[in-house]
């Protein structure tokens, strides 16, 4: 493995979760697995890794992008992040207000929507 995969496997444990990334892994096949390569050196490995922002602050940027961009179905698997983060239920209302100024109340009111589900969602489940 190389240094960006080590790092972007270890980052991405650390923000997403052992058994989100467990899951990931076993689901993973020969089709797909170049892309979760390119995703893990990239996005985890490169972006996530660096130290230049918080994990917090980079988790509420990427659910105002994932909102205001309209690429819903990301956003329960970092709102579950918010978890390791440090982002809180309120730092994601601030991010969706954001959005809902910047972006357009449609993209923010579903993003909340999904939100209240998850958070919802969560406190019913055992912490890992």
């Amino acid at each position: 493995m190389n240094d960006r995969k080590t790092t972007g496997m270890a980052v991405r444990r650390s923000v997403l979760g052992n058994t989100h990334v467990d899951r990931a892994e076993a689901n993973k096949t020969d089709f797909d697995t170049p892309f979760q390569d390119l995703i893990t050196e990239s996005a985890w490995g490169t972006v996530w890794a660096s130290d230049a922002i918080s994990k917090r602050e980079r988790s509420m940027v990427t659910l105002a992008l994932l909102a205001g961009l309209g690429n819903f179905d990301e956003i329960p698997m970092h709102i579950r992040a918010t978890l390791n983060t440090g982002a809180t239920q309120q730092d994601v209302m601030e991010v969706f207000q954001h959005v809902a100024i910047y972006a357009g109340v449609p993209r923010a009111n579903r993003a909340l929507h999904i939100a209240k589900e998850t958070f919802d969602q969560m406190n019913k489940e055992p912490r890992e």
